[in-house]
């Protein structure tokens, strides 16, 4: 039985957590619902939470004015191709966790090397190989340089790593070739920390801005991130429509991160036990 103290106790640490929940998601609200005004309400000196009128022409703007259909398309492009890297990223830790070769200890310390060097660093040299190959300006050069990763690969690896060799060698002994004991076997028992991989791969290529900008000259080749930078620079003074814009990019950020949040917590939890 609890005390009354220790119920004192729950109700005050759940009141401080609640307000604190409320002054954080508070200024997401208010972006949210602020989208939904006109810039005459945004812009009134009596702040208002709830839009007197909703309103969806900001969001209209962002697709007849300011391209953000095709940017939406570029970055949903560079996500597709995230998720791709994703598994190749997962194929090359399961190869550092379960296949013996020469020099793989020594090899995989390199790939973790990597992970010292700031990617400001890397930014020109990568560049100056992509000039060569003809790739600037294109959405290849965009996608290529962060198709794999030393983080993504550490952590398949020191995930892979605890599966049992017996079970591995009992799908072998069944007949499974090696890309069937990986895809049905190795990726089902590696769900939680691949999804804690692919809510990160989201979050990188629905986010990412330095890189296409750098790497593209064409507006066409721009992301929601680039974009959204552009809106500022060009509507300014629109608060409405830029609300419209941070909206679109955090929403569905917020969703996927809703659907998987149970997926997301058994990852890091496994990995911290492990």
């Amino acid at each position: 039985m609890k005390t009354s103290t220790e119920r004192s106790q729950q109700w005050i640490t759940g009141i401080i957590l609640t307000i604190g929940g409320i002054l954080v998601a508070l200024p997401f609200i208010w972006m949210i619902l602020s989208s939904f005004k006109t810039e005459g309400e945004v812009s009134s000196l009596i702040p208002t939470l709830f839009p007197k009128k909703f309103t969806f022409e900001n969001f209209q703007n962002l697709f007849e004015n300011m391209s953000f259909g095709l940017y939406l398309k570029n970055t949903i492009f560079i996500v597709l191709w995230s998720f791709v890297g994703l598994f190749l990223n997962a194929m090359a830790g399961y190869a550092f966790a379960k296949y013996q070769f020469k020099g793989r200890d020594k090899l995989f310390y390199l790939v973790l090397a990597t992970m010292m060097i700031p990617g400001q660093v890397t930014m020109i040299p990568v560049y100056l190989i992509l000039n060569k190959m003809h790739l600037t300006n294109t959405m290849a050069g965009i996608v290529l340089p962060g198709l794999v990763g030393a983080f993504g690969i550490f952590l398949f690896r020191q995930f892979m790593s605890t599966i049992p060799d017996e079970l591995l060698e009992a799908a072998r002994l069944d007949g499974a070739s090696e890309l069937r004991v990986f895809f049905q076997v190795v990726l089902p028992i590696s769900k939680p920390i691949m999804a804690v991989q692919g809510i990160l791969t989201f979050i990188a290529g629905w986010n990412s801005f330095l890189w296409p900008l750098i790497i593209a000259n064409d507006e066409k080749l721009y992301t929601l991130s680039v974009g959204l930078s552009l809106l500022k620079g060009q509507y300014g003074g629109n608060y409405a429509l830029q609300m419209a814009g941070s909206t679109f990019m955090v929403v569905p950020i917020v969703i996927i991160f809703i659907i998987f949040q149970k997926h997301i917590i058994e990852g890091f939890t496994i990995s911290g036990m492990k």
